[in-house]
């Protein structure tokens, strides 16, 4: 694995759902609508394919907050969440850990090639460029043939999504990628790229405008994206 360190989110293993409630108040909206958001979106995704995943990866899992909505996606699913800082991981598995839920340090996960899907969310703007590819690499080996990677990032083009991360102090270091540079990379390291969504166009105040969003998913203004990729 490259240098991918996410360490220094030790300090704000506790503090991370308040930095992050703040931050997100200026959409009214909390940290559990979005988390639900992306995994409903990713099933609707997948159920359209008839794909069933039973052994899912949160790479990049930060505290957890994924895992209940992940453990939905299928009665027999388990989640495995992968993650670098420590703090995050001890509260990860107080939190969420379950015989169905089980959290690692990065460096103690060697990948085998037996994870049907890897949901990865709001984590490679954290990386530098220079170590994108290795970590993609990471999450190649780690699934089956025919697995799914649904990865998800903050839109730059989007100007609120810009600003709700000026207000959080973890994304002070943040690099933020497009969906055309997410795409590049994830051809590159060998994935077969499916499809590209937009998603959360509209902040709670214009929230009876939601309806409309299905007719804006090519639109790249939302403000985040899922690449939905599967390995060859």
């Amino acid at each position: 694995m490259s240098n991918f360190d996410r360490a220094a989110f030790d300090r704000y293993a506790e503090t991370y759902d308040a930095a992050l409630a703040r931050g997100l108040a200026v959409s009214g909206e909390s940290r559990e609508f979005y988390a639900k958001g992306r995994v409903e979106w990713l099933a609707h995704c997948l159920s359209k394919m008839s794909v069933k995943s039973r052994r899912v990866m949160d790479f990049g899992c930060g505290t957890g907050a994924s895992t209940p909505w992940l453990l939905r996606l299928n009665d027999d699913c388990c989640v495995v969440g992968v993650e670098a800082s420590v703090q995050s991981v001890k509260t990860a598995r107080k939190t969420h850990g379950s015989a169905r839920a089980q959290f690692f340090l990065a460096q103690d996960y060697d990948p085998a090639g037996d994870i049907d899907l890897v949901f990865c969310n709001g984590v490679f703007h954290h990386i530098p460029p220079k170590d994108r590819a290795a970590i993609v690499k990471y999450i190649f080996r780690a699934l089956c043939t025919g697995g799914w990677f649904a990865f998800w990032e903050n839109n730059p083009w989007n100007p609120g999504t810009r600003y709700v991360m000026h207000l959080i102090p973890f994304d002070d270091d943040a690099i933020p990628l497009s969906c055309i540079e997410a795409v590049r990379l994830l051809r590159t390291s060998g994935f077969e790229v499916v499809r590209t969504d937009f998603r959360f166009y509209f902040p709670r105040a214009l929230r009876w405008l939601r309806r409309l969003e299905h007719r804006l998913l090519r639109l790249p203004l939302g403000a985040q994206y899922q690449v939905l990729c599967r390995k060859p």
